[in-house]
């Protein structure tokens, strides 16, 4: 089992930046492969971006190719989303997530274990 704490929302301007992370517990990190989804107001959950358990296949949503990176450091447990060029339609709560055996998916259905979310609010 893996417990998954998201930081480093916040509010920001558009064409800002935000560093969001996403810190495990236990020992076998390194065995899952990792998300970051997001959920705006009255829309569905949706993938923003997926990295395999070893980090070496990366996987984004079209709306934000370009724009974010996801990567993790196994060695300290983290799972980050760097977000450049941020604009007001990225707001939205932002949720880490773990699974075993679907790398890169992009439905939150093949996800096991959930973070609490971390807010990011982008202002135009």
């Amino acid at each position: 089992q893996v417990q998954l704490v998201e930081s480093g929302g916040g509010l920001v301007q558009a064409g800002g930046s935000l560093r969001l992370s996403c810190a495990a517990s236990g020992r076998t990190f390194s065995s899952y492969n990792m998300g970051w989804f997001r959920q705006a107001p009255g829309k569905e959950r949706e993938f923003v971006a997926a990295i395999s358990w070893s980090g070496a296949r990366t996987y984004y949503a079209d709306s934000v190719k370009g724009r974010f990176t996801i990567s993790r450091d196994n060695a300290k447990n983290t799972v980050y989303l760097q977000m450049n060029s941020l604009k007001p339609e990225d707001t939205a709560v932002y949720y880490c997530a773990a699974n075993q055996g679907y790398s890169g998916s992009q439905y939150h259905a093949q996800y096991n274990y959930w973070g609490q979310g971390t807010q990011v609010t982008i202002s135009s």
